[in-house]
């Protein structure tokens, strides 16, 4: 019997084991089987397709779709997922009537985030299989519910055939209900004609979209699903040839023969054959070797690290800190910050933002770039002796108000109008202008950023980026004011392009904003900083900034290598010698607050943001911020968590300052 049965945990519509797989004859079964290779590789052949699976590499197998197995790799680690497609049904009517599709044509064909997010699912279910936490059971039901629209949103078989149905949900549905009909009407007389009368579209018309949707005329189509259905007659039964082609709804043996050995290369003889046998030798012929489950979490654990209930209580990190200690080193803020192109702020706009930035960071320095442009009304000629300096000094007036102190570019500037700048300036603001043109950045050990534009300048990943530089590193990164566009930048929408501007350009905070805000906030003395941790003491208090440790370099910021995802950590300090009682403010910044882009993303990626999406994305934008009371004692906990790629900042607030 080539037909099996799969037995489920118990109470569970899954079942999961780990094996290496040498031969698995033709078979199948009456489960969806995902089948994600953790080590080196294997052939697969899927009815009338065949492929070759590597490492990370996984396919969907559709409940009595006939397959089979063997070793490519003799080490090869397969993880086999099977999926009870009636629990899929208590929420999707036609989840047996669904097929799922999986590209294996090309060797990098897996790799986008559809690919990331099916292992990620079938890891959290392999996770909750072997540990057994708490409600087990209801997480392994919640997780495989989003897998089901996982699969129903990005690996509907019609999607692979033509990805425009993806975005036309009549035109799927009526494909999906075409194909439907054709699975269960396939050993009738079935007609084009009758179909698009039923469609309300012309016999023609509908020739042609099957073929251009399936990448198959309607009677190849057709007479392919007759023939794959075939064989399980073939291998499962006793019937003649001449049985199964009318069973199967050829109207003639020969025609049956004709498209079998089209698909097969084999006439269904040979076929049968060469296929059929007793059971005694199919179980003689498997060459599978089981192991235990707990082996295949080596090669799983990337993608759940960041899993809530991913081995909670045994990954607690344990601060001690004693608040009487004597600091270690002096903190130096953040203080310099790229304003870009000096007529950015003749813009109002531009100013309501800078005002932000010094009203929530204080940066002491400020680069500014095309000072003495065009667009500053600066007559460039030689012979005349007047310089028109009204954009240049209001610009200045608005910079030192702001409390900084400008560093100005001066390259390809003439002589004559920088020396008429010094003599005007140094007049007006009674001190040496000079010290704005000739301030060396080195001095205040900056690093700047390449005049690249980045997708990851937008994200999350630009907040541990920022904080290990400036903890760890001692890389004093600049970013710039807000996000700059110019005829060379590429547009795909009117907020995310890739700059590296604490705003984007319609004036939203990004990530980086906060990452810089959290520096801001920490004292001046530091009692103890390490591997993802500072703390910092100030006259008001003590300040306890966590992150998660990852050093981002640059080939990740700039596209060229991929960041693997960190993991949540789970954090107690312990504060000794707590003197004094304190107001706790606690700033979280993770993906769900603080993260304008994660946001944007999860709204659908709206090309322009309307006032609806506006409003949305406004609420999110900023860090989530809770308040409480922390009581003078000798050992105050404080126990949080820090998500992938975000960062907590504690601040203690004596309480009588």
């Amino acid at each position: 019997m080539r037909k099996e049965f799969v037995e489920y945990l118990k109470d569970l519509p899954i079942n999961i084991r780990l094996a290496n797989i040498m031969e698995y004859p033709i078979h199948w079964k009456d489960s969806i089987e995902i089948l994600f290779v953790l080590k080196g590789n294997i052939k697969l052949g899927v009815e009338t397709e065949t492929y070759t699976l590597k490492e990370k590499d996984m396919e969907i197998v559709n409940p009595n779709e006939v397959f089979w197995i063997s070793a490519g790799d003799e080490a090869n680690l397969v993880l086999i997922l099977d999926i009870d497609p009636g629990f899929f049904e208590k929420y999707y009517d036609d989840a047996r009537d669904t097929f799922y599709y999986t590209d294996s044509s090309e060797d990098k064909a897996q790799e986008d985030e559809t690919y990331y997010a099916l292992r990620r699912f079938i890891s959290i279910l392999l996770y909750e299989v072997i540990s057994k936490i708490d409600d087990y059971e209801d997480a392994i039901e919640e997780n495989l519910l989003n897998l089901m629209y996982h699969l129903l949103n990005n690996f509907h078989y019609l999607f692979y055939e033509e990805e425009s149905l993806k975005d036309d949900e009549y035109q799927l549905e009526r494909y999906h209900r075409i194909v439907k009909y054709l699975s269960n009407n396939y050993m009738n007389k079935v007609s084009l004609q009758a179909i698009a009368d039923q469609e309300f579209l012309s016999s023609q018309y509908l020739s042609y979209k099957i073929k251009d949707v399936f990448g198959l005329g309607f009677n190849e189509y057709l007479n392919q699903i007759r023939v794959e259905e075939s064989t399980k007659l073939l291998l499962d039964s006793d019937k003649s040839i001449s049985e199964i082609s009318e069973e199967v709804g050829f109207s003639h043996v020969r025609y049956y023969n004709k498209h079998f050995k089209l698909h097969y290369n084999l006439t269904p003889m040979q076929y049968r054959k060469k296929n059929k046998l007793s059971n005694k030798e199919l179980e003689s012929m498997k060459k599978i070797t089981y192991f235990k489950l707990n082996d295949a979490l080596p090669y799983i654990i990337y993608y759940i690290e960041d899993y809530e209930r991913y081995d909670y209580d045994n990954r607690i990190i344990k601060l001690d800190v004693d608040l009487n200690k004597e600091s270690i080193e002096e903190f130096k803020r953040p203080n310099l910050i790229d304003l870009g192109d000096a007529s950015l702020l003749l813009e109002e706009e531009n100013r309501y933002i800078l005002k932000e930035i010094q009203k929530e960071i204080g940066f002491r320095y400020c680069l500014i770039d095309k000072f003495f442009s065009a667009d500053m009304d600066i007559y460039r000629g030689k012979n005349h002796r007047f310089i028109n300096w009204t954009r240049v000094e209001n610009i200045l007036d608005f910079i030192k108000e702001m409390k900084l102190f400008p560093i100005i570019k001066t390259n390809g500037v003439e002589r004559h109008i920088l020396d008429d700048f010094i003599e005007n300036f140094s007049n007006v603001y009674d001190t040496n202008a000079g010290d704005w043109l000739n301030k060396d950045i080195d001095d205040l050990d900056s690093h700047m950023l390449r005049e690249e534009i980045s997708s990851v300048y937008d994200t999350m990943y630009m907040v541990p980026y920022i904080l290990y530089n400036y903890i760890h590193k001692g890389n004093r990164v600049v970013f710039k004011m807000i996000d700059e566009i110019n005829k060379e930048t590429v547009l795909d929408n009117d907020t995310f392009f890739g700059g590296s501007g604490l705003f984007t350009s319609n004036y939203l905070n990004k990530p980086s904003f906060y990452a810089f805000k959290f520096l801001s906030l920490l004292g001046d003395e530091i009692l103890d900083k390490g591997d993802g941790y500072i703390i910092t003491k100030s006259d008001i208090g003590y300040q306890i900034l966590l992150f998660n440790p990852i050093e981002i370099d640059e080939d990740v910021v700039y596209d060229r290598k991929t960041q693997e995802k960190s993991q949540i950590r789970k954090i107690s300090i312990n504060l000794y010698n707590m003197e004094e009682d304190f107001q706790i403010t606690k700033y979280d910044l993770n993906t769900s607050f603080g993260s304008v882009y994660d946001k944007w993303i999860y709204l659908g990626r709206p090309e322009r943001i309307d006032n609806e999406h506006w409003s949305l994305l406004d609420e999110y934008v900023h860090p989530n911020v809770s308040f409480y009371y922390g009581k003078k004692s000798p050992v105050f906990n404080i126990l949080t968590k820090v998500k992938s790629n975000g960062a907590v900042l504690f601040t203690l607030n004596n309480v009588l300052t």
